[in-house]
């Protein structure tokens, strides 16, 4: 697969990726190399990583916990202590080894360490590769509220190698298909259509797929980096879906994975799309039939609708204090900053659950 350039960084698939780091590696004369990886991705991905690696340069592994509840600013603190602590400089480079956890969390330490310095992403869950690892935004969430705090700052390159899908249980995989169904809402319908007819998620056929959901979301990105117009439509489902993720993280036994939440979030969006005549309702059936053939349906009780709806008002698309929602225009293209009254959001989430 072609190496895709976004602006300043480019993202290698496969081998190319492994090229690029090892002659980065050797122009750069790093003072160290920092991999930051989870347990999962310790066990699973960091050896054949390492076996890949051509470099003199010394070599510090820094791990944390797996999961969404390590994504906050304590976590940073104890990253910048051990990269501190281990001697890390304004010459060391930081490579986040993982899903979207690590890379969000890794740029955001890495942007904010000693002012800034370099960092790599190498995504390993299909989340990560299609969607957390591309486009430059880093940060963390505050308390339950997702990715509050951050940063929009590009790393030196993406490296994505599908070989790591291997590692991963069907659920992130879902997760992951998630993004990938987003991305031909919002802009080709073929690409969608595509997908519909994907019946098995393996590394030996996700490779073209995955090249073009990064394609879509890094040509949206290039046309508006600091996401003041066409980037919200990277958001189509997330309104919802950051509320609803956001809802059910303070209940431990109900929290859901990103794509699962953002998933439930894409059919309330397009419910609501329906509603404002920005869809037929042949498309709308088809967008829910097919998502909720892939995500199980989740119950949502009238108190739990009320208090997701409570949470929009930490939308980061919001401004002066009114909620923004991103809507489909007809598959493949979006319409944003469109503002929906509370009693479509409970029609919505009244068709969802039949």
């Amino acid at each position: 697969m072609q190496t895709i350039q976004s602006s300043k960084y480019a993202i290698y698939f496969n081998e190319k990726g492994y090229s690029y780091l090892n002659s980065e590696l050797k122009i750069s004369k790093y003072s160290k190399v920092f991999i930051l990886c989870d347990s999962h991705t310790y066990e699973n991905c960091l050896p054949n990583f390492l076996s890949q690696l051509e470099t003199d340069i010394p070599i510090e592994i820094i791990e944390i916990e797996p999961g969404e509840s390590q994504k906050t600013i304590e976590t940073c603190v104890q990253l910048w202590n051990a990269l501190s602590e281990l001697g890390g400089d304004r010459k060391s480079v930081l490579l986040s080894l993982g899903g979207g956890v690590v890379t969000d969390t890794g740029g955001f330490v890495a942007c904010t360490f000693k002012r800034g310095i370099d960092f790599i992403h190498i995504p390993t869950s299909l989340l990560g590769m299609v969607d957390a690892a591309v486009g430059g935004k880093n940060g963390v969430d505050l308390g339950h509220l997702k990715n509050q705090i951050g940063v929009i700052s590009n790393p030196k390159a993406v490296l994505i190698d599908t070989q790591f899908l291997n590692t991963l249980p069907p659920e992130q995989m879902r997760s992951g298909f998630a993004e990938m169904l987003k991305h031909g809402l919002i802009a080709d319908q073929i690409y969608w259509e595509t997908l519909q007819n994907f019946s098995e998620l393996t590394t030996s056929n996700l490779d073209e797929l995955i090249y073009q959901s990064v394609e879509i979301k890094n040509t949206i990105v290039l046309m508006d980096p600091t996401e003041n117009g066409i980037r919200k439509a990277l958001n189509f489902g997330h309104t919802l879906g950051h509320a609803i993720e956001s809802y059910l993280l303070e209940i431990p036994e109900r929290s859901l994975l990103h794509g699962e939440a953002i998933a439930i979030g894409m059919v309330l969006e397009s419910y609501i799309s329906l509603k404002k005549n920005k869809i037929s309702y042949d498309a709308y059936t088809e967008i829910k039939e097919f998502i909720l053939s892939v995500f199980e349906r989740v119950p949502f009780s009238q108190s739990d609708i009320e208090n997701i709806i409570k949470l929009l008002i930490h939308d980061k698309k919001n401004e002066y204090g009114t909620i923004q929602f991103v809507l489909l225009n007809g598959i493949g293209s979006v319409t944003y900053n469109e503002q929906v009254p509370d009693s479509i959001l409970r029609e919505a989430f009244e068709d969802y659950k039949r």
